[in-house]
This record gives structure tokens, C-alpha cells and sequence, in this order.
């Protein structure tokens, strides 16, 4: 399989969003940047923030949508297009509440599973032919408090393992740029010894 040249982090812009929960795949995209050296920059025809990284000497581009969560398939598909990638190609890390905060994984195609920006996505691409890392945040329990939950900020303990679950993602990124996702699965999805 095609290896990465576009990763997304979907989430809301503005700094009364930047710790929330529903930002976890903007707090992956900002560790990756960091990681790698790069800085973002405004991109408005491509409706979003960019950057570029080399990871093992493949030019990866990193966009941050600045359209709000719900609208995130515009300015993925406008990337995609401008850069001539194939779907198949690009990553978007979002915030799971079906995986406990401090699990992270990579999944390939499928439904949008209620999440807004996969499922703007979805609309826009016609299809769910993309990478998806989904980064924990838990459930609050009854479906009436998930707005509330997405959109708060997670305790201290939550934020921890979150934050630890993305070192874990970043960690398999060569192998997902590379193409080799079943060894970045693996990896990334084998339980580690605390």
C-alpha cells in the first residue's frame, strides 16, 4: 500500500477550543509539527493550516482545517486536489469516544461513526477510502452528555493519557509514511507494560 503524504488534524479553531477533547487529532498534528521542526502557516484556498516534515526523507504535508469540525471535508478535499494525493494516501487523526483516553488507533476506510469531520469527509470524497488514527477520549456514559464532553477539557489524568497516546502514534508514523501499516498497527496496537 501507498504510503502518507498528507496527515490531517481534525478539530475547532480558536483558543476556546484548543484543550478540548474533540481536539485531540489538532493535538496530535501540533506534536507531529513540533516534533519535526515545522512551523504552520495560513493556506485560505486550501481552507486550513499547513505544513511540511520530512520523516525519513519523504515530504509528508500536515494540515490543521480552519473550518470549524463539522465542515472539515472541504478543506480536506481542497488539499488533496491541489496536491494531487490519492485519499488512500492521507491520514486523519480525530478524537474517538469509543476507545479509552490513552489508546490510540490506526484504521483504514469505514463509516464516519458519528464523527463530524469524518463525516463531512466522507460526503465530500464520496467514499471512506482513508487512513484514520483515532485517538481516545472516553465516553461519558449517555449519549445526551457527549456534546458537553467533547467540547470540554479532560481532567489532568485524562490529558495525560491522551498525551501519552499520541507519543505512541507519533512513534509509528515512519512506518505508516513508509506504507507499512500493518507493522505500524501492530506496534501501535500491542499493549505496552507500564
Amino acid at each position: 500500500m501507498a504510503g502518507l503524504r498528507l496527515i490531517v488534524g481534525l478539530g475547532n479553531p480558536g483558543a476556546e477550543h484548543s484543550r478540548t477533547r474533540h481536539n485531540a487529532g489538532f493535538w496530535f498534528i501540533d506534536a507531529l509539527a513540533e516534533k519535526y521542526g515545522a512551523r504552520f502557516g495560513l493556506e485560505s484556498k486550501l481552507h486550513g493550516e499547513t505544513a511540511k516534515i520530512h520523516v525519513d526523507g519523504q515530504s509528508v504535508w500536515l494540515l490543521k482545517p480552519a473550518t470549524f469540525m463539522n465542515l472539515s471535508g472541504r478543506s480536506v478535499v481542497a488539499a488533496l486536489r491541489y496536491w494531487k494525493i490519492e485519499p488512500e494516501e492521507c491520514l486523519l487523526a480525530h478524537d474517538e469516544l469509543d476507545l479509552a483516553p490513552g489508546t490510540a488507533r490506526l484504521k483504514f476506510d469505514g463509516g464516519h461513526g458519528g464523527q463530524n469531520g469524518l463525516r463531512d469527509t466522507v460526503q465530500h470524497l464520496g467514499h471512506g477510502r482513508f487512513h484514520r488514527l483515532r485517538v481516545g477520549i472516553g465516553h461519558p456514559g449517555h449519549k445526551d452528555k457527549v456534546t458537553p464532553w467533547v467540547l470540554g477539557r479532560p481532567g489532568r489524568d485524562d490529558e495525560a493519557s491522551i498525551l501519552r497516546a499520541i507519543d505512541e502514534a507519533m512513534a509509528v508514523m515512519p512506518l505508516a509514511v513508509a506504507g507499512d501499516f500493518n507493522d505500524a498497527m501492530k506496534q501501535l496496537h500491542t499493549p505496552k507494560e507500564r
